[in-house]
């Protein structure tokens, strides 16, 4: 008991029992009067203020309009004959609470100027139980004044952070998706060229295992070669899933082209600043997959890779001085540049191929790209 009771004071603090002190209050300024008409007139209006206003907090449409003329009628009543002007807290409330802009705006201010002129008519009259009170009377002046639009921004803050929550669960979705996607284009880059050659050279050595068994053997030895590459390949790729880092990537790109016996240059500085472990992930990724193709396909003698930063993006440029084997339509085909180009769209960058004089390879990565909490951990 003692717990629910605490989660509930967390949770509205003191809010109920203001709540439950204005509705209570009513009667004491009731009970001044000494006419009993004029009490039991007073407990009535109190009474059905309470069930109206209970009933407005759920109307929607126009007869929003008719329950807060009536209740602004009842506030404005009991201040005049009871000097009881906290009534005014209430409409603020509810007022505060309405969707609708238009209707907001339109009841916010005949609310304000109803409660304006009600206090300065009790003024006016020089009522002593009002008079006594006008501290308080001033405070709810300007809880009228600012409360509804307080209670308003409070609830588009709200919405607007369930909206940014179900953002979040979105993209972390996309996130999960795209990695999916990653990891086939990984396996198939990876494994997709050995395992056909493993196919092709048992099939060779069946072949051949009878009319020359030493080639036959010869294939075998490939096949278990290729075999040891290909999980090895697929154990680095594991191991890396967390990120590769652009530095990392760059050892194993200039492995790979000295041992193509390509001349490699490269800038000295090759640090990235504020970016994040998914940009550098993908840039890495774009890096390997250029270079492979440039020692796949190219047939060139220099490889260059350099990478600028500004304030709006980050440029990464892969040049050889090969030929490109293939048209602007490849772009659209395989899993290659395309593959490239669907990292890249995930992060909102763009890829430039320009064959001229060689072929360069421009990839651009904007640097509004936040990581998310997994990539800190």
């Amino acid at each position: 008991m003692f717990k629910r009771y605490m989660n509930f004071q967390k949770n509205n603090g003191i809010s109920p029992y203001i709540w439950t002190i204005l509705c209570i209050l009513p009667f004491y300024f009731i009970f001044q009067s000494s006419s009993p008409i004029k009490i039991f007139v007073g407990v009535i209006l109190t009474v059905l203020f309470l069930i109206f206003f209970r009933i407005a907090l759920s109307v929607k449409g126009w007869p929003v309009y008719l329950w807060t003329f009536i209740l602004i009628g009842i506030s404005i009543t009991s201040t005049s004959l009871f000097s009881y002007v906290y009534f005014a807290f209430f409409l603020a409330y509810f007022i505060g609470n309405i969707k609708e802009r238009v209707t907001f705006l339109t009841l916010y201010f005949i609310h304000l100027i109803s409660t304006s002129a009600s206090i300065n008519f009790s003024i006016v009259q020089q009522d002593e139980l009002f008079l006594k009170q006008l501290p308080f009377v001033v405070i709810t002046w300007i809880g009228v004044i600012l409360l509804p639009f307080n209670i308003r921004n409070k609830k588009e803050m709200g919405q607007l952070e369930e909206k940014l929550e179900d953002a979040n669960k979105r993209i972390s979705e996309l996130i999960k998706l795209e990695e999916r996607q990653r990891i086939a284009r990984d396996l198939h880059d990876t494994l997709g060229q050995k395992l056909s050659l493993i196919g092709l050279k048992s099939d060779l050595a069946r072949k051949l295992i009878t009319k020359d068994p030493d080639q036959a053997r010869s294939e075998l030895k490939d096949v278990q070669q290729t075999a040891r590459t290909a999980l090895s390949e697929v154990r680095k790729m594991v191991s890396s899933m967390r990120g590769i880092r652009l530095k990392d990537e760059l050892v194993q790109v200039k492995k790979m082209l000295k041992a193509a016996q390509i001349t490699f240059d490269n800038e000295p500085d090759f640090t990235l600043k504020d970016v994040s472990l998914l940009i550098e992930n993908i840039l890495s990724m774009c890096l390997k997959e250029a270079v492979t193709n440039i020692v796949k396909h190219s047939g060139a003698t220099t490889c260059s890779v350099s990478i600028s930063q500004s304030w709006k993006e980050t440029v990464l440029t892969i040049k050889d001085n090969g030929v490109f084997k293939g048209k602007d339509e490849s772009l659209a085909k395989g899993h290659g540049l395309l593959g490239m180009k669907e990292r890249l769209e995930f992060i909102n960058g763009n890829l430039e191929l320009v064959t001229n004089e060689g072929t360069t390879l421009i990839i651009r990565v904007p640097n509004d790209v936040k990581p998310s909490d997994k990539e800190r951990e």
